[in-house]
């Protein structure tokens, strides 16, 4: 059987050396190559999730392995739902690249109702309350001067990926850069919180995936981008599936965390910018030719409400 970035016969005398599974391997991809490549491996007794980087990719940094099984498994005893993690290997001879096996968890697609956003908002904070160095993620990021490198960050992927004229979005820039909040405490943050990158079972998050954006920063980063995939459902997989209430949702969130949410307008207002510049930088690749797959052709509509969405946030 061939899997494209797996050798079976590597993998499986890898993972039965470390006492993960036993004999031959099969395997299924479960999900594509725009990032990193997920499937489910089996040995005919049971099942594990293996995820690896992208084929072809060479930049280790931007698809680190290893820090995603390090967050995963901080988090495993936690309130926070994770895979239990089993192995990591940053021999890339096995299958080309740095890789870890994880728990298989089941889950199905679900739209976002408003239970399901009320479970999910309940994970978030129950992220955000966990002392970093209590689970050994003392050293996880630099959380000073966190939202400066944000803004100037995302400016900078503007000015590498400018195609077109794009009413506000420097506007929108500015006002972000000269208005910073005063972050609280630092806490975990996943980077890029939303129904898409959660397995849900009975209506309930059964598991967190895809940390590979993880740090420790600004929380309300994290809750910003959440309630603005709630309101676009279009960046997301699964459109709402009720009346979904984002400020029933972020004073949720603040009951639960206990974080002051008066400024959460400037975070939504960089969520937008974010949103707006990837999303930017897709349109760009596309009108080169550069993107594979459907559902490129009209995603360049989707930056002028991102932008106007931001200038009322701000």
């Amino acid at each position: 059987m061939t899997v494209p970035g797996l050798d079976l016969d590597r993998l499986a005398a890898r993972l039965s050396e470390a006492g993960v599974t036993d004999g031959p391997l099969t395997a299924e991809l479960i999900e594509g190559g725009k990032s990193n490549l997920t499937y489910i491996v089996r040995d005919g007794v049971r099942a594990v999730v293996v995820r690896r980087p992208p084929l072809g990719h060479v930049l280790a940094t931007a698809h680190d392995m290893g820090r995603e099984f390090r967050v995963m498994g901080a988090l495993q005893d936690t309130d926070v739902p994770v895979p239990r993690m089993y192995h990591f290997c940053d021999d890339a001879e096995v299958v080309g690249a740095p890789f870890y096996v994880m728990e298989y968890v089941e889950g199905t697609p679900t739209r976002l109702t408003p239970e399901v956003g009320e479970h999910l908002a309940d994970v978030l904070a129950r992220l955000h309350v966990i002392d970093p160095a209590e689970v050994g993620l003392g050293d996880f990021g630099r959380p000073e001067g966190f939202l400066d490198r944000q803004v100037r960050r995302w400016k900078r992927q503007l000015d590498a990926s400018r195609s077109r004229e794009v009413a506000g979005i420097d506007e929108l820039y500015a006002r972000l850069a000269k208005d910073l909040p005063v972050s609280g405490a630092p806490a975990i943050v996943h980077g890029d919180f939303k129904l898409g990158n959660t397995l849900i079972r009975d209506g309930r998050v059964a598991a967190v995936l895809d940390w590979e954006m993880s740090t420790l920063g600004d929380p309300l980063t994290d809750l910003a981008l959440f309630l603005l995939y709630a309101d676009f459902a279009d960046l997301d997989v699964g459109a709402p599936g009720g009346e979904v209430d984002v400020t029933a949702l972020a004073a949720h969130y603040a009951e639960r965390s206990g974080r002051d949410t008066s400024r959460l307008g400037w975070y939504v207002g960089l969520a937008c910018f974010k949103l707006a510049v990837i999303t930017e930088g897709i349109h760009f690749r596309f009108t080169q030719g550069l993107t594979v797959g459907d559902g490129f052709a009209g995603i360049g509509d989707i930056v002028a409400p991102l932008v106007e969405r931001g200038l009322r946030e701000v």
